[in-house]
C-alpha cells in the first residue's frame, strides 16, 4: 500500500505580528495562501519505520530524529513504513516547507496506518503545521491555533524567489523592536478582483521583512529584482528569504521568472498558480 501527499509552498501575503506571550510565544495575524508547486511526501507500508530525502534540497536536511517527518510519525503512534520525501523547496526559507512536510506526512501516515490526525493538528509540531494541513486560503491568528477560511481572493500567480540564504526564524523574531503590532483591522465581505486584491493587500504588510532585510541584506535586492518585472505587489513571505511578487496571469509570472532568472542564475526561481479558495 501506497500514498503520495503534496506539500505545497506556503505563502504569507502579509504577517502581522501583535504580541508576544509570557511563555515566548508569538501572536499572529497573517493571510496564507498555497503554490501549486512544493515538496513530495511518499509514504508506503513496511515492517519497520525508515526515511529517505532526495530531490535538489535533499542534501539540505537530516533524516533525524530532528526532522519534522521523523516527529509527525512519532505522533501517530511510529508505525512501520517508508517515507520518501523529494525535497523541491529551499531549506529555512519562509515558505512553510518543513511545516507542509510534516503536513504531507500526517495526511499520508494517518491514512497508511488508519488512525486519526493529532487532537492539536500538529501544532506541537511548529506553528505552521495546522494551517499547512488544512493548505487553503487562510486567516491565521494566534499560535496558529485559530485558523479561518478566506473566499475574497481571486486567481492568481505569482513568482516565488530565494536567493539561497538560510533565516532563522528565532533570530529573526528575536530582532523585531515591537511584538505588540496592529492586527488585521477586516476582512473583505465579497470576492475582489485582482486589482481590488492589490489595493488591499497594500494596507497589510510583513512585520518580519526589515529585521530580515538587516539579517539578510539579500533579501532586498531580491525584493528589488520582483520590483523590476512590475508586479503588481512584492512581499517577502513569513520569517524569509523567500520573497513573492504577484501578477494577474502565469504567463506574466513566467515571464518575470524568466527574466530573474536570466539576471541571477543561482537563485531560486519558481512561477506559480496560487490557492486562493479557502
Amino acid at each position: 500500500m501506497r500514498n503520495r501527499q503534496s506539500a505545497n509552498a506556503k505563502i504569507n501575503l502579509c504577517l502581522h505580528v501583535t504580541a508576544q506571550r509570557t511563555d515566548g510565544y508569538h501572536l499572529l495575524d497573517s493571510l496564507v495562501v498555497f503554490a501549486d508547486f512544493g515538496d513530495v511526501v511518499d509514504c508506503r507500508k513496511a515492517d519497520d519505520f525508515s526515511f529517505a530525502i532526495n530531490g535538489p534540497f535533499g542534501g539540505d536536511l537530516s533524516v533525524g530524529q530532528d526532522n519534522l517527518i521523523t516527529r509527525a510519525a512519532g505522533l501517530l503512534g511510529h508505525g512501520g513504513a517508508h517515507v520518501q520525501l523529494t525535497k523541491n523547496l529551499p531549506v529555512s526559507s519562509g515558505i512553510g516547507g518543513g511545516s507542509a512536510d510534516a503536513a504531507a506526512a500526517l495526511h499520508g501516515l494517518s491514512e497508511l496506518w488508519d488512525v486519526s490526525l493529532p487532537d492539536d493538528n500538529g501544532l506541537s509540531l511548529g506553528a505552521d503545521v495546522p494551517v499547512c494541513l488544512a493548505s487553503r486560503a487562510t486567516r491565521m491568528q494566534g499560535i496558529g491555533d485559530h485558523l479561518t477560511p478566506v473566499n475574497f481572493l481571486p486567481l492568481m500567480a505569482a513568482v516565488l524567489v530565494n536567493s539561497g540564504d538560510a533565516v532563522s526564524t528565532p533570530t529573526i523574531f528575536s530582532s523585531l523592536e515591537t511584538k505588540a503590532n496592529p492586527e488585521i483591522n477586516s476582512l473583505p465581505d465579497h470576492r475582489l478582483n485582482f486589482d481590488e486584491t492589490i489595493e488591499y493587500l497594500r494596507q497589510l504588510r510583513n512585520d518580519l521583512e526589515k529585521p530580515a532585510i538587516t539579517h539578510t541584506p539579500k533579501i532586498a535586492q531580491v525584493l528589488r529584482a520582483l520590483s523590476k518585472t512590475n508586479a503588481a505587489l512584492v512581499r517577502m513571505s513569513g520569517s524569509g528569504a523567500t520573497c513573492f511578487g504577484l501578477y494577474h496571469d502565469i504567463i506574466s509570472a513566467q515571464k518575470a521568472a524568466d527574466t530573474i532568472q536570466g539576471e541571477n542564475p543561482t537563485w531560486w526561481v519558481q512561477p506559480v498558480m496560487l490557492n486562493v479558495r479557502g
